[in-house]
């Protein structure tokens, strides 16, 4: 059993949570993320590592209630247990690849948004613990929605809050930062996007303007979580990858994300019958 050692409501339907997981907690590697079952006859729902802190045996997740099951997880308490924490998945980001010589040299930018934010974190942090230059741009709707900032502040140089209405930071979304900074001369080696798919979508369009290359994660596609179901199918350049095997992170040049929006609503009419029978009218659609 994997006992949930901390809960904290980041908004009125995020939360972040640590859990027992002691092996997952040795091999996990920032980029990576896991399957987790909280009954016998509970959904298998793949979340984001958030932290990573092997000599406790704990990791961090956040999950954001968008229907039946991630309502149940949050309305699990510290003290409680997830049957199955199974993980870690996927591939690694491709910064565990680099020396300690060329993190030295390297530049990232980070761009998070909504539960994206979650896998900024260890990224960010393993960057940032090496000696790499970071800055992150983090955004939300509003500064209700902000989440992590605290966190995401000490392991970067420099933090960038955006909201839509400008409750909090710069007035604008996450595009219209990215673009600020490139004005202002700002210069990135690397750039990495994380959160809802058409934010992905628009900030590899802005990237691309100014010859950044920029990997995004793939992550809210994913259904089974091993490459059985098929759910995760994109198109990556001529290639059909799948993004909980062969990602979650891709070159977002190459990235068809036209074709992985069509596919993020494939089951929404399943989605919004399942939410009417549990009678939750609050969730957030994709």
């Amino acid at each position: 059993m994997f006992r949930i050692t901390k809960k904290v409501q980041l908004t009125p339907l995020i939360f972040h949570m640590e859990v027992e997981a002691e092996r997952v907690a040795k091999a996990a590697k920032p980029g990576q993320f896991l399957i987790v079952r909280a009954t016998e006859n509970g959904e298998r729902v793949p979340l984001t590592i958030c932290d990573i802190e092997p000599e406790k045996g704990l990791i961090s997740i956040v999950v954001q209630i968008v229907g039946v099951t991630t309502d149940k997880i949050c309305r699990m308490n510290v003290g409680d247990a997830f049957l199955d924490v199974l993980g870690p998945l996927g591939q690694p980001s491709e910064i565990v690849r680099y020396t300690a010589e060329q993190l030295k040299e390297v530049r990232y930018l980070f761009i998070a948004g909504g539960v994206g934010t979650a896998p900024v974190f260890p990224e960010a942090e393993y960057l940032h613990k090496r000696g790499a230059k970071v800055d992150i741009v983090l955004g939300a709707r509003n500064k209700g929605l902000i989440i992590l900032k605290d966190k995401l502040s000490a392991v970067c140089d420099n933090l960038y809050v955006c909201t839509d209405d400008g409750s909090e930071g710069f007035k604008g979304n996450v595009t219209a930062m990215l673009d600020k900074l490139m004005s202002e001369g700002k210069r990135y080696t690397h750039t990495v996007a994380i959160g809802p798919m058409i934010m992905m979508k628009f900030a590899a369009l802005t990237a691309k303007k100014y010859d950044l290359p920029m990997m995004v994660s793939i992550n809210t596609l994913m259904v089974d979580g091993t490459g059985m179901c098929g759910a995760c199918r994109i198109k990556v350049g001529d290639k059909t990858k799948f993004a909980c095997v062969d990602g979650p992170e891709f070159d977002a040049h190459l990235v068809d994300f036209d074709e992985a929006l069509r596919r993020q609503r494939l089951y929404f009419s399943q989605e919004q019958e399942a939410d009417k029978k549990a009678g939750l009218d609050c969730c957030v659609k994709k």
